[in-house]
């Protein structure tokens, strides 16, 4: 059974910096391609950043691009996002994801695994 928890979340002033962190177990972690999602409040879900199995080509938003980093450590089973510069709108529960797809992917569906979420308040 897979698993996948986020730390690292909290309130953070505008300008500031956090990093997130998840947690996978349940099968190889290097196998499967990782990513981050965010859901703001009267929001849908968005595609935040992915990462390939390797940790060699990632993707990006538009609106975190630049500011934002994913990355992954296979030996810790473990993708992180660094978040830089932060503004109030990127306020938002952070989820961390898994899929069995190759490829960039970017909508929900085409994501198998969740997280439960680490939420991020960057306070103006």
């Amino acid at each position: 059974q897979v698993q996948l928890v986020e730390s690292g979340g909290g309130l953070v002033q505008a300008g500031g910096s956090v990093r997130l962190s998840c947690a996978a177990s349940g099968r190889t972690f290097s196998s499967y391609r990782m990513g981050w999602f965010r859901q703001a409040p009267g929001k849908e879900r968005e595609f935040v950043a992915a990462i390939s199995r390797g940790g060699s080509i990632t993707s990006y938003a538009d609106s975190v691009k630049g500011r934002f980093t994913i990355s992954r450590d296979n030996a810790k089973n473990t993708v992180y996002l660094q978040m830089n510069s932060l503004k109030p709108e990127d306020t938002a529960v952070y989820y961390c994801v898994q899929t069995n797809f190759g490829g960039d992917r970017r909508r929900p569906s085409e994501y198998d695994y969740w997280g439960q979420g680490t939420q991020v308040t960057v306070s103006s």
